[in-house]
């Protein structure tokens, strides 16, 4: 049993399902009420600072519910799709995983970037990269899930998801501190659920490809050899081998030696003799 199994048998009971369904929702009030100017556009947002400062602890949950609206006039519209395809993932990963892990999914990247985002006190932490993580993680699980990509073009989810780790490998290259210990820490996550699935996938095709390595060889090895002069059939595919049946064990010549031959002895003939 894994620990995660154990865990589960542990804890599991206290699983909140449909959390991904309940985040897009709460996430749809705090943008209401941001619009309609019942929050300020800041109020939810975290950085360690605030709360070792001014003690507002809360703020390290909140700043999930955080809406990032991209510019211009379809913004709202891909916030909105945006929504639609969090709900749609985090319910296939639940389906997949059980209440529990996908709980266990997000609240571990939600503690790992609360954790790491006390090494940097004064930046602000986002909740891009927790929210992302679901995406790789559904794109891992079913890679050939096709979405149609500005709504015309269908994609396969896994090409969207290599230029996702690309865009994170090279943010966590010359992004700063803040951004790498986020990244870092979804990658964690991702790792611990994915990681032991990683290897064991590499280590099937290792075999595999050994296996095929040695079909390919034995089919390289020729079937018939010369006991003489080592002709064989791949070599010399027009000549027609033969075996001596006066030889002792499995002995194969080629015309010219087949009657033109020392015989060879077997230990028991050469005791009897």
């Amino acid at each position: 049993m894994s620990p995660l199994d154990r865990l589960e048998r542990l804890l599991g009971r206290f699983a909140l399902p449909h959390l991904g369904l309940y985040l897009v929702g709460a996430q749809v009030f705090v943008f209401l009420c941001t619009l309609v100017g019942l929050l300020r556009p800041d109020a939810l947002d975290y950085a360690p600072a605030l709360v070792l400062q001014a003690g507002e602890w809360w703020r390290m949950v909140t700043f999930l519910l955080v809406v990032p609206i991209p510019g211009g006039a379809l913004g709202f519209v891909f916030t909105a799709f945006g929504w639609y395809l969090f709900y749609l993932m985090s319910e296939a990963l639940e389906e997949h995983w059980g209440a529990f892990r996908f709980n266990l999914y997000l609240g571990l990247s939600w503690f790992l970037t609360v954790v790491c985002s006390f090494a940097t006190p004064f930046n602000e932490v986002s909740n891009l990269f927790i929210l992302g993580s679901v995406f790789l993680a559904f794109a891992f699980l079913h890679p050939d899930f096709e979405i149609l990509l500005f709504f015309i073009l269908p994609v396969k989810i896994k090409w969207l998801a290599i230029i996702a780790w690309a865009l994170n490998g090279v943010q966590f290259v010359r992004g700063g501190l803040a951004d790498r210990l986020q990244i870092g820490a979804t990658v964690v996550t991702f790792l611990v659920f994915f990681g032991p699935e990683i290897l064991r996938t590499r280590r099937q095709g290792r075999r595999l490809a050994a296996r095929r390595e040695e079909r390919e060889q034995e089919a390289e090895r020729p079937r018939h050899v010369c006991h003489v002069c080592g002709k064989n059939d791949r070599t010399h595919p027009q000549l027609d081998f033969r075996y001596c049946s006066k030889c002792a064990g499995d002995q194969c010549y080629c015309p010219e030696h087949i009657q033109n031959h020392s015989h060879v002895v077997g230990s028991d003939d050469a005791r009897g003799g």
